[in-house]
């Protein structure tokens, strides 16, 4: 198969016709076999091709016989810049082009590696037509046709027929974009030799005709002439791989598919775009001529293997131009920033703006496209200046003893950019401060250096200093920078005096004495010295803290005597320590102070007699087991303490017929019950315990036993750890019986309550009308005796009318009744009760008994309601069952009416029980 492209020719040993003006390769559609000989097809080759060859384009395919003789190698031989692949494909090792030059030529040899036969074959290459531009015409003025190879066979110069090894490369078809012709415009012609006998049909598949972008690419069924539809974009689409087809009109395929490729030639349509509108670097002040900066890219969306895709850079601009116009330089294939002069100083100029351009066409001015860009450069510092304090000299003061006070602010100036290491100072003494009083640390924010006292300086031993100070930054200054003489300075500081507290030597002062020393006895001297020795002040001591109250200090020589007995089991002694604190003053004014400890550390003595502990302790009246573990107690140490003997008290008597104690070590006795059991109550046991001393102390102390009832685990019930905790039985009896008392007073308190209730609703029953007696009693006019009369004459009981304003007036009312409304109205009665019964009532009212106040109440005279009264009435009798309460009430309102006008200053008591009264 042989391709005839744009500017391409294949020339191959075929038989050449010329149809209506157009060129065709044909082969023949019959040939009879002829003998093989192993060889190239043609010795000689002669190709147009493109100016320009990209690196790895295929060129061209030699055809090889090799008649079943094995594997031959290709091989090119003298050209570094053409390779051919074991198929026999020539193809460009780089780039390569035919501008200037005459025409190139290639040799390819084939040798077989078992007969080590050699044979070879001669490629012609010349630059056919120029490079294709839209407006050329030449692409329109010749149609290439493209042949189907059809069988294995060519036909050589001698008229012999050889079997080619395979089939025909065909060369890629080179479209330009963004073409201006006439569309659709005509690109090559497809064509079978077989369509001489029948009618063929043709058609082109893939990306670009009958897959997406569907469209591009068409073809005349019937001609196979393949044209393009429209303009094509080499930055959308660089090449499109393309399928030839030949079928007849029943659709059978009649020739192998063919595979075109078309490459859409670049033009310079891009302008170069910078990757970033403006670009910022930076550059350390001081830099070297030749120092790398920074690197700016640009591209262009045209092929970067031709010129429309080459860039060249420059810088147009620099501002500002100092202290040159030119500091920089840039790379103008690579877009690398360098420094080319020195000077760069960030005191004098922080920053550069630089305006770069980049042009296509290898930077050609003319024909290529620019575009510019934006580059910052930030000169950044470094440490080229030292800071230098701004006087020579400082001067401060500070009072003596005081500590992380300010003495002096040290300023600095430093020409470096602020808050960056480079800038910000050290400061350190380098003389005058050997004690290291001082200090000098940095305010971050304004970089003054703060002379600071940090150990306290005494006014009686240095009264001045005169310290020399350097500054320097935190990082070191830049090679070739010395420090000058402005970044030393000296500062000098005066120490003012003040009145200082006495001091105690030693604070605290210890000493050791036994406890037990009388009142008034001295122990120590403790003075405090007062550090203003040139002032010559007196001193004076006084006592602050002493919490038992034991000693007492004086006030002009501070001799320390004691007021008390001292005692180690005090509870102010910790661990044998006891801390009293003194205070000195001085007589300035005001008066300074300082304060000492006198730690005392007291020695034991044997003051304390041991005792029993616990002092109570339980035990069951049948006790299992029947002994008891005590321990002896001593607050004094040893050898005052254990161990210690121990031993019960002979009285009483019968502690010993009881108990039994025995000692088990030294600070431990047990004891034991001589009887099986003891009754319920609280025993206390003396027992003596003796110290080991040097003089020995003793002590009898009481152990109280508490005997009580115990359940199954052997503990006390509730009951008698009652008695257990301090009562009695008598005390328990007691508060039963109180107990029961208030219970009695609460029942008797109920039933009178009810009682009382009975009673009043006993006066709301009807009477029966035979009871009522008013209407028979007569009435006489007849009046009683005197007052001396003991015989009463009752006869006014007759008539009962005449007094009833009076009873009224009286106002008894029966205890039992509430009083009644002043016109209650007796109901109508139709008959009257029976005589008998109100007589009998009237009988029993006689038994009046008048007994005299002397004698009667305890000797005394009758009060009631606030009265005193001369003599008691009692008036006594029973209500009879048929008697209606409320006749008899009218009959003793009569009858103690008509006692009050004989007897007016006598007491009138109503009873229904003489006897009782």
């Amino acid at each position: 198969m042989t391709l005839l492209g744009t500017g391409v020719v294949v020339m191959a040993a075929l038989q050449v016709a010329v149809l209506g003006g157009d060129t065709e390769l044909l082969l023949p559609s019959k040939q009879e076999p002829l003998p093989c000989t192993r060889g190239f097809t043609q010795m000689e080759h002669t190709i147009e091709m493109d100016q320009e060859l990209a690196k790895g384009q295929a060129v061209f395919n030699v055809s090889f016989m090799d008649c079943d003789g094995g594997k031959v190698f290709f091989k090119v031989v003298d050209s570094s810049d053409f390779g051919v692949s074991e198929d026999g494909v020539v193809y460009t090792l780089r780039r390569f082009s035919l501008v200037g030059k005459g025409g190139a030529t290639v040799v390819v040899y084939g040798q077989d590696p078992q007969s080590e036969e050699v044979w070879k074959t001669r490629v012609h290459l010349h630059a056919g037509t120029t490079l294709v531009k839209p407006s050329d015409s030449a692409l329109t003025q010749r149609v290439p046709e493209i042949l189907f190879p059809w069988r294995s066979m060519v036909v050589r110069g001698d008229s012999t027929v050889r079997r080619v090894k395979r089939d025909w490369v065909i060369p890629p078809i080179n479209v330009p974009e963004n073409s201006r012709g006439q569309f659709p415009e005509d690109l090559v012609r497809i064509r079978s030799d077989r369509d001489r006998n029948r009618m063929l049909r043709y058609s082109v598949t893939g990306p670009g005709a009958d897959q997406p972008p569907t469209g591009i690419f068409i073809i005349n069924p019937i001609s196979g002439q393949l044209s393009v539809t429209k303009p094509l974009d080499r930055e959308h689409i660089s090449n499109f791989h393309l399928r030839a087809h030949a079928v007849d009109l029943n659709g059978n395929q009649v020739e192998n598919p063919i595979d075109i490729v078309i490459n859409v030639i670049d033009q310079n349509d891009n302008r170069p775009e910078f990757t970033h509108t403006t670009f910022n670097g930076s550059v350390p002040e001081g830099s070297k001529p030749g120092s790398f900066v920074m690197t700016v890219t640009a591209v262009d969306k045209d092929d970067p293997k031709t010129a429309n895709g080459m860039l060249r850079y420059k810088i147009l601009s620099q501002n500002p131009q100092s202290p040159s116009s030119n500091m920089f330089t840039i790379n103008n294939k690579t877009g690398d920033i360098i420094t080319v002069a020195a000077g760069l100083d960030r005191e004098k100029v922080t920053q550069y703006t630089l305006i770069l351009q980049a042009t296509d066409m290898e930077g050609n001015p003319t024909y290529g496209l620019s575009n510019t860009a934006t580059t910052l450069i930030r000169i950044t510092d470094v440490n080229d200046n030292a800071p230098e304090f701004t006087t020579d000299a400082f001067f401060g003061e500070v009072h003596e003893n005081r500590v992380n006070v300010i003495v002096a602010n040290l300023t600095v100036t430093d020409k470096d950019q602020p808050h960056t290491p480079s800038w910000s100072a050290l400061y350190r003494i380098i003389a005058g401060d050997s004690a290291g009083r001082f200090s000098i640390p940095t305010d971050p924010t304004t970089n003054e250096g703060l002379l600071t006292v940090v150990k306290p300086i005494d006014f009686e031993a240095n009264r001045s200093f005169m310290l020399t100070v350097e500054a320097e930054n935190e990082v070191s200054l830049a090679r070739g920078i010395h420090l000058p003489r402005q970044s030393t300075a000296t500062v000098s500081v005066r120490i003012l005096d003040i009145n200082e507290s006495p001091e105690f030597n030693p604070n605290p002062k210890s000493i050791r004495l036994e406890e037990g020393l009388p009142a008034g006895s001295l122990l120590t001297t403790f003075t405090a010295q007062d550090p203003d020795r040139y002032l010559r002040q007196t001193v004076r001591y006084s006592k602050m803290y002493d919490p038992a109250n034991w000693l007492e200090i004086d006030p002009v020589n501070g001799r320390i005597s004691t007021i008390a007995i001292l005692d180690r089991e005090s509870p102010y002694v910790k661990n044998n320590l006891y801390n009293v604190t003194f205070m000195a003053s001085d007589n300035d004014i005001p008066p300074a102070s300082g304060t000492g400890t006198l730690q005392m550390y007291l020695l034991d003595i044997n003051d304390n007699a041991p005792h029993v502990s616990p002092p109570e302790v339980e035990m069951c009246e049948k006790p299992d087991p029947n002994a008891i573990n005590i321990t002896a107690s001593d607050p004094d140490l040893t050898p005052n303490a254990g161990p210690f003997a121990f031993e019960l008290a002979t009285r009483p008597s019968d502690v010993r017929r009881n108990w039994t104690l025995s000692r088990l070590n030294g600070e431990h006795a047990q004891l034991r019950l001589w009887i099986g059991s003891l009754s319920s109550g609280i025993y206390e046991v003396p027992i003596m315990i003796t110290d080991s001393g040097n003089l020995p102390m003793s002590k009898t102390s009481h152990l109280k036993v508490k005997v009580c009832q115990c359940d199954h685990h052997g503990d006390c019930v509730d009951m008698e750890r009652i008695v257990a905790a301090g009562l009695g039985t008598g005390a328990i009896i007691a508060i039963l019986m109180c107990i029961i008392i208030l219970i009695v007073l609460v029942l008797l308190f109920v039933m009178w309550v009810k009682r009382r209730d009975k009673e009043r609703q006993a006066k709301q029953l009807l009477i029966d009308p035979e009871d009522d007696v008013r209407d028979n009693i007569l009435k006489y006019d007849e009046e009683g005796g005197g007052e001396e009369d003991q015989d009463y004459d009752l006869s006014q009981l007759q008539q009962p009318d005449s007094l009833e304003s009076e009873c009224v007036k009286v106002g008894i009312r029966r205890l039992d009744e509430m009083p009644l409304p002043h016109d209650h109205q007796y109901p109508h009665r139709s008959a009257a009760p029976h005589p008998g019964d109100i007589g009998d009532f009237i009988h029993e009212l006689t038994k009046i008994t008048i007994r005299p106040a002397k004698g009667t109440l305890n000797q005394t005279r009758p009060y009631y309601l606030g009265r005193e009264f001369s003599d008691v009435i009692v008036l006594a009798g029973h209500i009879p069952p048929r008697v209606d309460p409320e006749t008899a009430f009218d009959t003793i309102c009569v009858t103690t009416s008509a006692l009050r006008t004989r007897h007016p200053e006598a007491l009138i008591i109503i009873t229904s029980d003489l006897n009782h009264w």
